[in-house]
């Protein structure tokens, strides 16, 4: 059985476990969103997935919708409330990735899928990350997740790609089950979560 074979039926063996393990507590926090931040509960944005291809990912909203006076969202650390502070430190949010996961469009391992305006700035070797399905964690993640700089980040990312196997892939889950438990580098000093990436100087 080849690598993307073995990957992909623990893809689908690991979201179909998780997603029944967190069913109970998937609905509690729909029901927090729904009374503290209203509808909709959920934040759908298109990333690149293999190969740049773009899909819908899936998320529990963390922010609200507030606009200024003249219709521009406000800035993030504005709108993020407690709840979505909370979400994000212990992962929560990201739960309804595992649909993402289940339908192919994301492994449970992999680089973080990143904003689509991004794609142009890569290097030809940054681009390397999408040779591979985005991941619900990855090697970035649970290597100092967003405490790290760009091009550190895509560093450990490309090397993820080009020494991937199961026994890593195992290895990277349960390092993000010890990063859940104990969370840190949620944020990056002085922002929500990451400053924007515009390419290297």
């Amino acid at each position: 059985m080849k690598i993307y074979q073995i990957k992909r039926l623990m893809d689908i063996t690991g979201s179909l476990l998780l997603i029944t393990i967190l069913i109970p507590l998937a609905i509690l926090v729909i029901i927090l969103i729904f009374c503290k931040m209203g509808s909709p509960v959920f934040f759908t944005q298109m990333r690149p997935g293999l190969n740049g291809k773009p899909f819908f990912m899936y998320k529990f909203r963390t922010m609200l919708d507030t606009i200024d006076k003249n219709g521009s969202l406000l800035p993030d650390g504005e709108r993020l409330t407690k709840l979505g502070i909370f979400l994000r430190k212990y992962s929560l949010d990201e739960i309804p990735e595992l649909y993402n996961v289940l339908i192919g469009d994301m492994s449970l391992v992999g680089p973080r899928p990143l904003l689509m305006e991004y794609l142009p700035h890569y290097s030809s070797e940054q681009s390397h990350r999408h040779d591979v399905k985005p991941g619900i964690t990855g090697w970035a993640q649970v290597n100092g997740r967003n405490l790290l700089e760009w091009k550190e980040k895509f560093k450990l990312d490309t090397w993820y790609v080009d020494n991937q196997n199961a026994l890593l892939d195992v290895k990277i889950l349960l390092l993000t089950v010890w990063r859940v438990i104990h969370p840190e580098g949620v944020s990056h000093p002085g922002y929500e979560t990451m400053p924007k990436f515009t390419g290297d100087d």
